[in-house]
């Protein structure tokens, strides 16, 4: 396989074409190496959430309890947050495309370990595996992602990858549900298998043999990133603006049932039209930050997110306003993932070149760890004899995303203030 460490940085003008590639129609203007990682991003987000509906026959399967394989979801969350940053880091001076192909190579071994095992102990070392996979793979198509459009469509670009772990949340988790409890759960990680192996031919065909390596530094200088305040200040924006969501998402299904009323089989439905909004919000979110800029769309999005969950408060018990604004929330809710991982790309290429690849793999992991503290704070909330019940979760989750708010418009001033001293610095010099 060819190397690409080693090819120099594509020409972004409009007649530049060895990297970013021809559109694939008129209705699809982006090169067809995004349908690659949108269809890779489709299996890795089935599979992350996929356990959730499989608890039950694997706890009964393999002879452990619901809340012993509950545990699959919490390692295999830790393995994303903790493992992206630093494999892509050790892994910084191996190709893109070797590497993302490397890691799709990874997720299906670990899921054809994960569908064999015989025991939990080595479930969870699948479950581990395939996390690792995933953080490394979305903190590297993110980079690729941006790399091979134009400069205009980086945020549409990301958002289109992330549309494949949005859509798997719509329908390929319940979809994948439906084959484990008819077929037994190992048949579900054989589609899941399939489907990964459809990801990594895809990614062999369409990712450009061109594609230009970021010059990275030393595993310690990328690390020092960490040390930079900017950075710090994305990764918390990240953490606490995107777990804001989890707070009362993480209990969507009792709230719907117990709060609003509604029937399980109604609930499921709701949960679909949820997903359908979350598919929405993704793509609409990435168009938005293409148009007005990352940080100006983050401002936005965060303060419309606060006033749909704290609207989910009292809309909740009330059937025809809750499932409009269950709607509202799959939009809101994710529709700053775009924005949020073009931003800390664009931070790092400007202030830790060396370390762009970490970055984005911390920012990863930053979701997820705004995924497993929103969850937390959910469960806390809703156990009761503190005050507090499930119907608190929507608007203590927006007053998660109203810190994640201030953060952002502080980093908004941030930039403000370097631009305004540079062009004071050209216009001293000049």
């Amino acid at each position: 396989m060819q190397s690409d460490q080693s090819e120099p940085a594509h020409d972004d003008s409009p007649g530049d074409s060895s990297s970013t590639g021809e559109p694939v129609s008129r209705f699809f203007p982006y090169p067809a190496a995004l349908l690659a990682l949108t269809i890779s991003a489709f299996a890795i987000g089935t599979n992350e959430f996929i356990i959730v509906g499989l608890l039950t026959p694997i706890g009964t399967d393999l002879g452990v309890t619901v809340a012993t394989a509950g545990l699959l979801v919490s390692l295999y969350a830790l393995a994303v947050a903790f493992g992206a940053p630093v494999i892509t880091g050790l892994a910084s001076r191996v190709g893109r495309r070797k590497l993302l192909l490397s890691l799709m190579g990874l997720f299906v071994a670990g899921n054809v370990v994960a569908a064999f095992a015989p025991t939990y102990e080595l479930l969870v070392l699948a479950r581990v595996l395939t996390g690792l996979a995933h953080g490394v793979f979305f903190a590297i198509g993110s980079t690729i992602a941006v790399d091979i459009v134009r400069k205009e469509r980086e945020s549409s670009a990301v958002a289109i990858m992330f549309a494949g772990l949005t859509v798997a949340t719509a329908t390929g988790v319940p979809l994948g549900t439906y084959i484990g409890q008819s077929f037994g759960w190992r048949t579900t990680f054989w589609a899941i298998v399939l489907l990964g192996l459809i990801g990594f031919v895809s990614s062999w065909v369409l990712l450009p043999r061109d594609l230009e390596n970021k010059e990275q530094g030393s595993f310690a200088d990328q690390l020092s990133a960490l040390l930079e305040g900017q950075i710090l200040l994305v990764l918390a924006m990240t953490a606490i603006g995107y777990g804001g969501t989890f707070v009362a998402f993480t209990y969507l299904e009792p709230i719907l049932r117990e709060i609003s009323g509604f029937e399980p089989a109604t609930v499921s439905a709701l949960l679909v039209l949820y997903g359908a909004g979350v598919f929405v919000g993704n793509l609409g979110g990435g168009k938005l930050s293409d148009r007005f800029g990352a940080v100006q769309t983050l401002v936005g999005l965060f303060a419309v997110q606060a006033v749909v969950l704290a609207a989910f408060t009292f809309t909740a018990s009330d059937p025809t306003w809750s499932i409009v604004t269950v709607f509202l929330l799959g939009v809101v809710g994710f529709a700053n993932v775009p924005p949020l991982q073009t931003y800390v790309v664009n931070k790092a290429e400007r202030l830790a070149p060396e370390a762009v690849n970490v970055v984005s793999g911390l920012n990863i992991g930053a979701f997820n760890v705004g995924i497993a503290v929103g969850a937390y704070v959910g469960g806390w909330v809703t156990e009761g004899g503190n005050g507090l019940s499930l119907v608190d979760t929507p608007w203590i989750g927006a007053l998660f995303v109203v810190g994640g708010l201030s953060l952002t418009v502080v980093s908004w001033l941030l930039d403000r203030r370097q631009s305004s001293s540079k062009t004071t610095s050209v216009v001293t010099s000049d």
